[in-house]
């Protein structure tokens, strides 16, 4: 399991954290994604094997408000 924390531009409020949090949790291989909207990031803990952060980023940057930096 690899655990990083990634930016993500566009998140303002709890419901913009869900939506992320949520657009993550979706991708196959993803254990655990915690966003902090004060920080403006996403802490994802994922199978690298399965998921690449590419698929993360197209994953948030596809709910068109918000994106992942990698």
């Amino acid at each position: 399991m690899e655990k990083q924390i990634f930016s993500v531009n566009g998140m303002k409020c709890e419901h913009c954290k869900a939506k992320v949090e949520t657009a993550i949790k979706a991708v196959p291989g993803v254990q655990i994604a915690e966003a902090n909207v004060a920080e403006k990031n996403v802490s994802i803990t994922y199978d690298e094997i399965l998921v690449s952060p590419a698929q993360l980023k197209k994953a948030v940057d596809a709910l068109g408000k918000f994106e992942m930096m990698i």
